[in-house]
């Protein structure tokens, strides 16, 4: 499962635009296969509101059963919002990786065709976790 709507990164996290273009918002989270490679899923350790994030970097993790992962950053900017639901809920990464298991959202730093400019787009994704 793979929604064409989004981009994604090769670590595994996907970014989908929330508002229109000019609000320069994404939303992030994990992808399906990221959530099935790690298990279930037991604690989501979120960045704090007001946080910077620098693309490629660290900002949190998520912690299953099996393992913790690092949580990256895609893109650039400032966290405006977390998803305080994982932290009664981080099963929600699991069952909803693309809807109620979103992570955090992100204000750009740049025009949201120039942040997502680097990411994969379904397509690519597939390739790189052979899922096509």
């Amino acid at each position: 499962m793979i929604p064409e709507d989004l981009r994604y990164t090769d670590a595994h996290e996907w970014v989908r635009v929330t508002g229109d273009d000019a609000d320069h918002v994404v939303r992030v989270g994990i992808t399906d296969y990221a959530q099935r490679q790690l298990g279930d899923v037991v604690f989501v350790q979120l960045p704090e509101v007001g946080e910077r994030t620098v693309a490629g970097v660290a900002v949190g993790e998520v912690e299953s059963t099996k393992s913790v992962s690092d949580l990256f950053a895609p893109v650039s900017g400032e966290v405006t919002t977390v998803n305080q639901a994982l932290d009664d809920q981080p099963e929600l990464v699991n069952s909803e990786p693309y809807g109620g298991g979103w992570i955090f959202e992100i204000r750009l730093d740049e025009p949201v065709e120039q942040a997502l400019e680097g990411l994969l787009d379904a397509s690519a994704y597939g390739s790189l976790t052979n899922q096509t």
